[in-house]
């Protein structure tokens, strides 16, 4: 898609759709970017979206046909539950909106690459969670990397393992149904960031589990609940990249006990450790080797939170340049998860046939309060 500047001048409006447990994290930030407005909060249970407007002074609130339709709004950001995605952000494509969805992009393949050509013959653009690879953390990251400091960037390991979220989570379920689990759920963070860093994966393998065939809320209204796992709750993934490396992943909920936000990218000089990739900040620490302490880097930049996509979308939509967050980007993640996913069911290796753009580097510098439309 090439860009044009858009025809509208000064802040960007944006509407909400969807004011769950995310919501709070998007409006704590997007409520305070001078460059965007949030103008309306919907969601189909029009009580959730009036107590979210309350709360941070949203001058609209109702069903989602309210944001849809609002002639102020340019950007949707779609926070509904996986399984709604597509189709909210189709809505907002054939009502001529920019969107912004939250992981993931898509369930399945065939709906995500009907989402991507709708919005390419409307000229919209479509951004994608996760926007943690912009934070301070990942950003420091990448600049180590590209000036050489790890040698040649070789293989890759992430963990993430925890109990599960069905214990503090009031509504767990779709957290184990189709589109979810811990793949579905925390893979894009670390699939994004071994992305980010060697490129494109063209092959997965993987092996996956289910420890137990129902579970059982353990917090809120509805605690003491029994529900179904319909997904494996413990996936082992082996990658390998365009250029050749290799990463080895694991994503669980059947840990008890908990280890999350391991990144390592070892490269043919050093080993560094990433922050947590769900996060937009911590220090970084390099290995090099026979050292018995590693080198601590601390990460400069930006580090405000969710909603850094939207704006870096909003500012580029006003400039005419590419956004960073693509659709693209989002559809290879899924992509590759949908191959795990296959191999996990085959036990063979499985192409991906998919590619991930380059996104350029976020500056150093690039200041989220700072009004610049």
């Amino acid at each position: 898609m090439s860009f044009t500047p858009s025809t509208r001048k000064g802040t960007v409006g944006v509407a909400v759709i969807g004011a769950g447990n995310i919501s709070k994290q998007y409006l704590d930030n997007l409520t305070t970017f001078p460059d965007v407005k949030v103008l309306v909060i919907a969601d189909l249970f029009e009580e959730a979206a009036k107590a979210r407007a309350e709360e941070y002074g949203i001058p609209e609130w109702g069903a989602p046909e309210l944001a849809l339709n609002h002639p102020d709004v340019e950007i949707i950001v779609n926070l509904t539950i996986p399984a709604a995605h597509v189709e909210v952000a189709t809505a907002a494509v054939n009502a001529g909106k920019h969107v912004w969805t939250e992981k993931p992009f898509s369930l399945d393949r065939e709906s995500g690459l009907g989402l991507l050509k709708a919005a390419d013959a409307a000229g919209i653009r479509l951004g994608t969670a996760p926007d943690t690879f912009l934070g301070a953390g990942l950003q420091t990251a990448r600049r180590i990397i590209e000036r050489g400091d790890i040698g040649t960037p070789l293989t890759g390991m992430t963990t993430f393992q925890t109990p599960g979220p069905e214990s503090w989570h009031p509504n767990p379920a779709f957290l184990f149904q189709h589109g979810a689990g811990p793949l579905f759920d925390m893979g894009p963070y670390y699939l994004t960031a071994l992305i980010q860093t060697f490129g494109s994966i063209r092959k997965v393998a993987a092996v996956g589990s289910s420890a137990k065939a129902t579970r059982v809320i353990g917090s809120g209204p509805k605690a003491g609940e029994e529900f179904a796992v319909e997904v494996p709750t413990h996936v082992s993934a082996m990658a390998q990249f365009e250029g050749g490396q290799s990463s080895h992943s694991v994503f669980s909920f059947e840990s008890p006990r908990q280890r999350m936000g391991f990144v390592e990218i070892t490269g043919s000089e050093a080993t560094l450790s990433l922050p947590d990739p769900n996060y937009f900040d911590g220090d970084l620490k390099l290995w090099r080797p026979g050292a018995e302490e590693p080198e601590i880097n601390a990460a400069t930049g930006p580090a405000n939170g969710r909603g850094l996509g939207v704006l870096d979308m909003a500012r580029a939509l006003r400039a005419g340049t590419p956004h960073r967050a693509t659709g693209d980007l989002a559809y290879h993640v899924l992509d590759s998860m949908v191959s795990i996913a296959e191999s996990v069911e085959s036990g063979t290796f499985v192409d991906v046939t998919s590619n991930a753009p380059t996104s350029a580097a976020l500056p150093e510098d690039w200041a989220p309060e700072t009004a610049t439309l």
